[in-house]
């Protein structure tokens, strides 16, 4: 473990959120009369924060005219219901638990809207993690530096001796962007390939191959 600060994305990452990131998706879209999604399609759609799924989900995009009606119902729904099947993935509590007990620091930036990250990471993490940023109005999101920078003040920590670790090309960019490493993890949202598409060059298989990067 030689990184100090360790700076994690939440979906796909620390917790398996899809299947209800899919279930008020498409309660938001039949509300609306819309086509609903599969799991593989919303499963592509991740990443970007909610508002940017729910573009991608509603036919015709932003140009929809019930757009704006299906993403206030999303939104909605989704804080009643991210922990109908919501969990950590297997072994990352005891990932967690390590990391607390060497002395490191723990944050979590989404870009999952800000009460979301804020309600899972208390419920999941909150003996282990002391930093959760979500979307905010006056910050830039991932895959722009902001959210993570402003965790590492938040945690007295330099940008220096910390690690990135997400799941997806967002995740990469925003590693990039930040100067720092990035560890790609394998059991996300997206594949090995996809990830290597995108520029990823360390990967972890199971969550305590992070401990040994």
């Amino acid at each position: 473990m030689k990184f100090e600060s360790y700076i994690f994305d939440l979906d796909g990452t620390l917790i398996e959120s899809l299947r209800d990131l899919k279930e008020s998706c498409n309660y938001a879209l039949q509300s609306c009369d819309m086509p609903t999604r599969t799991l593989e399609e919303v499963r592509m759609f991740v990443g970007n924060g909610v508002k940017k799924l729910m573009e991608r989900a509603v036919p015709d995009g932003l140009a929809n005219p019930r757009f704006e009606e299906a993403y206030a119902i999303f939104r909605q729904h989704y804080l009643h219901h991210n922990l109908d099947h919501t969990a950590p993935y297997p072994g990352i509590m005891e990932m967690l638990a390590t990391l607390q007990a060497n002395g490191k620091s723990v944050a979590v930036v989404s870009n999952k809207f800000y009460a979301a990250t804020q309600q899972l990471v208390r419920h999941f993490f909150s003996d282990y993690v002391s930093v959760a940023i979500g979307e905010c109005e006056d910050i830039k999101k991932k895959p722009a530096p902001d959210t993570v920078m402003e965790a590492l003040r938040q945690l007295h920590k330099p940008v220096s001796t910390a690690v990135y670790i997400g799941d997806s090309d967002v995740d990469i960019d925003t590693a990039k962007n930040c100067g720092m490493p990035c560890i790609s993890v394998l059991w996300g949202f997206r594949d090995k390939p996809f990830l290597i598409d995108h520029g990823a060059t360390t990967f972890a298989a199971t969550p305590a191959d992070i401990l040994n990067i």
